[in-house]
């Protein structure tokens, strides 16, 4: 049972997090509550029952702290950053659909500028160090590059490519993201940057997210064809410990490409029909004319090196599926 202790790294560490009930920021704040930080998760109401589940995290009732707090309000992210060591940005307007095009539209102007003003209130309150999720949306999507060529922290979207495919998420998250290193740079704060892939694993939240989505509709039957494509994958523990570990280790810096493996979706549902036969998986691939899409080569040696061991990818499907059927959105078996 994680106790708060001096030997805990977070002991007397105060870190804020925004947007603390999603997928991936509920995580981080269950994994720094159990390394004994006091939490201030930034939520837009307090009272809502969707943030329940962070208040029955273990150590919650007395080290979690939730502010009602907006991006875009500068007062209200000001306070609660305020007396903060580190800073985890994880709040992102940009819509989780890959093609929707409201997220260039509606919404890339209120990420960029709900980050600036989370990074000019950090710079404010000297705290050491401001940890962004981004997304590998930001960094692999480019037609020019070589397929031999390994994806790594260098590369970045080619910001005419997504505009013009129409891959309006890649673009917000590749703008939001270079927006967020220039104010960081100009205002002097000690910035990282951690990049998923597709994240899957239990849900803690009550509500669904598009990365689960994107295995349920496979499990239901409602997806009678698997897409003649590839994907990167990571467990959704292994994200939030990735940001936990680059806020903590004193040498990271720059970006942190998050991801296990890449597999085609043809490889997805022959692995979730092995391990659950009992659901409608679909068996053809809805391209049977195209040659099978190959996958691009990457590199996570950067997070390996801050000590992080990566879920298989089979158990990270596992997890999914086991936590879909706990949480009541995927029958535990079917006719």
């Amino acid at each position: 049972m994680p106790v708060e202790s001096a030997a805990s790294p977070g002991y007397g560490q105060i870190v804020c997090i925004t947007g603390a009930g999603g997928f991936i920021a509920s995580w981080i704040v269950k994994l720094l509550l159990e390394r004994g930080y006091t939490v201030k998760g930034t939520v837009r109401n307090p009272d809502d029952p969707k943030n329940s589940h962070l208040r029955e995290l273990e150590g919650a009732k007395e080290r979690l702290i939730l502010c009602k707090a907006d991006l875009l309000d500068y007062e209200s992210l000001k306070e609660a950053i305020s007396g903060c060591h580190g800073v985890f940005h994880t709040a992102c307007p940009i819509s989780d659909e890959p093609q929707n095009i409201y997220a260039q539209e509606e919404v890339l102007e209120p990420a960029v500028n709900g980050t600036k003003n989370v990074i000019v209130a950090a710079a404010e309150a000297k705290v050491r160090r401001v940890v962004f999720t981004s997304s590998v949306g930001a960094v692999y999507m480019n037609p020019n590059r070589s397929p031999d060529v390994v994806v790594d922290e260098s590369c970045w979207s080619d910001l005419d490519f997504c505009k013009n495919a129409g891959w309006w998420y890649c673009y917000g998250k590749t703008v939001a993201e270079k927006a967020a290193w220039d104010v960081a740079k100009e205002k002097g704060v000690d910035f990282v940057v951690v990049n998923p892939v597709l994240v899957l694993g239990p849900l803690l939240q009550p509500t669904l997210n598009a990365s689960t989505v994107h295995i349920l509709k496979y499990l239901t039957g409602s997806a009678k064809t698997y897409a003649n494509a590839v994907q990167a994958y990571v467990h959704v523990k292994d994200v939030a410990l990735g940001h936990i570990l680059v806020l903590e280790a004193p040498s990271a810096s720059g970006r942190y490409i998050c991801a296990e493996s890449m597999l085609h979706r043809g490889e997805v549902v022959e692995i979730l029909a092995k391990i659950f036969p009992e659901y409608p998986l679909p068996t053809r691939c809805s391209d049977e004319v195209n040659p099978r899409k190959k996958p691009y080569k990457f590199t996570n040696q950067k997070l390996k090196d801050l000590g992080l061991e990566f879920t298989p990818v089979r158990q990270c499907l596992y997890d999914t599926v086991k936590s879909l059927q706990e949480k009541g959105h995927l029958p535990v078996s079917t006719p």
